[in-house]
């Protein structure tokens, strides 16, 4: 969140925190203590409640005891009114916290006749500071008090006087004044003689308000010059503080889960980034919304805080609708994971929307927001407000480290597929869901646009909502384009035909393979069977000529030594 930052030459300014949700950031501390603030504005805009909720939380929270002197409604009058907004000023009274004191002023008595003073409001003024040891006082209005007055000299001493004594004193004043018409005050001069003067409106524009406070001045200390939205409820003031998106936020590598394990997939295995902004646009019926829950859901899973806000749906719409789905919101809710917040756009202006958006996110501290649908807020601005509102929220969120979903409607009839809150550009992923309608059916096709610093892919998965939750299936391209719905089971049909066809012919090929293979493997064996007796007929051949000549050498042999024999028998004879 922006926040002033003081510099050297402020240092010395010493200031009153207001303890006012959002006021004391866009003023670097609060009010300047010990002198005179002037809020003005026209009736109704909340001057009164915001300087009397100055006074309870400094007896409150400061432990500075506070004056209230009111010229106008009287002490029960007082009471009541801030009572409905949890403001018991009668027990701040008994515990001596709160003074409140009617002055009544006749403007018959009133006669400028030169000595006119305010002597007798000191009195009564320094009287009732001094019996609670009063820090802070509250005078409301300073109309009343120099309504009788004209002249112009004497109305500038009086004030003067009034300003400077309240600066003697030494008190954290306010003082209210009501809206001139061509100047900040009826008078015209209190703007001047006050340090800080801070300007309430509250604006009407077709039918819807909205609540504006602007620091108009601030004598010695820099402060916030927009127009910054604030909201007045049960809890009292809240202010805005927001103004730009600065982009010097920290920013988060780690990855969370969509809930939808596909989706997941085409985001590269690992989901969103945390902290990020992811848009999810789409036609009337896509799902955006059962998107959105899935995601709440796989939050609240991780035991991680999820706020939504929706615009359409009432909270027990959205959990009835999520339990066809298979997401039960309801125990998430009772485990006080998840809170939705249904409201009418028209309900406030975008401004008063972003200051109740804020102050529920402060309250609850989730780290997921799903906002469904960011269209509906076009009832009620332009696109230009619609995008600044967007991109202040996105700023805020993205420096509290929060992931928030927005869900857009994408009319059938738009030649593109541009938001008409033109928000596309500022998100970190943007996931565009569309009706694929083909063979008399209308399907649905998802696809992810962009998703900034992750791997996705590019292609169209088809996305299917059943009873047992959301499914992305590969589609498939046919000759006429994308195939979904009942095409696409046709032609998952015919491939598992083709398979099971290839799968039988091939079995058959094998079959007639292994015939054949048996067949030769037969043949191989009778051959091989003949090869070896024509082998063995040789071999016997073989052997028998090699028995004969050794049978015949040895004949010739023994026919040699016979005949050797007789030659020596003879010799001997002789």
């Amino acid at each position: 969140m922006a926040r002033l930052i003081k510099s050297k030459h402020e240092q010395a300014l010493v200031k009153k925190p207001t303890g006012i949700t959002g006021f004391d950031e866009i003023t670097g501390g609060g009010l300047p203590e010990g002198r005179p603030s002037l809020i003005c504005g026209e009736a109704g805009a909340g001057k009164t409640l915001f300087s009397i909720e100055f006074l309870i939380r400094g007896a409150t929270q400061f432990d500075e005891p506070g004056v209230i002197m009111t010229f106008e409604e009287k002490a029960d009058d007082l009471e009541k009114n801030v009572l409905s907004l949890g403001f018991d000023l009668k027990k701040l009274q008994k515990q001596g916290l709160i003074w409140i004191d009617h002055v009544h002023i006749d403007r018959t008595e009133i006669e400028e006749t030169g000595e006119y003073d305010l002597d007798g409001l000191f009195i009564r003024l320094g009287h009732a500071i001094d019996s609670i040891g009063a820090k802070r006082v509250m005078l409301d209005t300073i109309e009343n008090l120099f309504s009788g007055l004209s002249n112009e000299g004497i109305l500038r001493a009086e004030l003067r006087r009034l300003f400077n004594w309240l600066k003697e004193k030494g008190v954290t004043t306010i003082i209210t004044a009501e809206r001139g018409k061509d100047s900040l005050t009826r008078q015209g001069l209190e703007e001047y003689v006050s340090d800080c003067v801070i300007l309430l409106e509250h604006r009407v524009i077709n039918h819807i308000s909205t609540r504006l406070l602007r620091v108009v001045k601030y004598r010695g200390s820099l402060h916030g010059t927009n127009e910054y939205p604030f909201l007045i409820d049960e809890e009292g003031f809240s202010v805005l503080p927001v103004t730009s998106l600065r982009l010097d936020n920290a920013v988060s590598s780690q990855r969370i889960s969509s809930g939808i394990p596909s989706l997941d997939a085409m985001l590269g295995g690992n989901g969103f980034f945390r902290g990020s902004s992811i848009l999810v646009s789409g036609t009337a019926g896509t799902g955006k919304t059962s998107i959105a829950t899935y995601f709440a859901d796989a939050s609240c899973k991780r035991k991680e805080k999820c706020l939504y806000f929706a615009f359409e749906e009432s909270p027990r719409q959205i959990v009835r609708n999520m339990n066809s789905i298979g997401i039960d919101l309801q125990k998430h809710m009772d485990a006080g994971l998840l809170e939705i917040h249904s409201s009418r756009p028209t309900l406030y202006g975008l401004e008063m929307h972003l200051v109740a958006i804020h102050k529920v996110i402060r309250k609850f501290r989730p780290r997921t927001v799903i906002i469904d649908p960011i269209t509906n807020l076009i009832t009620i601005g332009s696109m230009s407000e619609v995008k600044s509102m967007l991109i202040r929220l996105i700023d805020f969120l993205q420096s509290e480290n929060i992931t928030v979903i927005f869900t857009a409607l994408v009319f059938e009839k738009e030649p593109s597929t541009q938001t008409d809150e033109g928000v596309s550009s500022l998100v970190d992923a943007w996931i565009l869901v569309r009706d694929i309608e083909s063979n008399g059916e209308r399907n649905r096709g998802i696809y992810i646009m962009k998703a900034r610093g992750m791997d996705h892919s590019n292609q169209v998965r088809e996305f299917v909502i059943k009873d047992t939750g959301l499914e992305l299936i590969d589609v498939y391209l046919g000759p006429n384009g994308i195939l979904v719905g009942s095409a696409r089971k046709a032609q998952e049909l015919t491939e598992a035909t083709g398979v099971e066809m290839r799968t039988h012919a091939i079995t058959r090929k094998d079959r007639e393979v292994e015939r054949k293979k048996l067949v030769l493997e037969a043949k191989i064996a009778s051959l091989r069977e003949e090869f070896e007796s024509v082998q063995d007929e040789l071999n016997k051949t073989f052997l028998e000529e090699e028995l004969t000549n050794a049978i015949m050498a040895k004949n010739r042999q023994e026919l040699t030594n016979n005949r050797t024999n007789r030659k020596s028998a003879n010799g001997k004879r002789k």
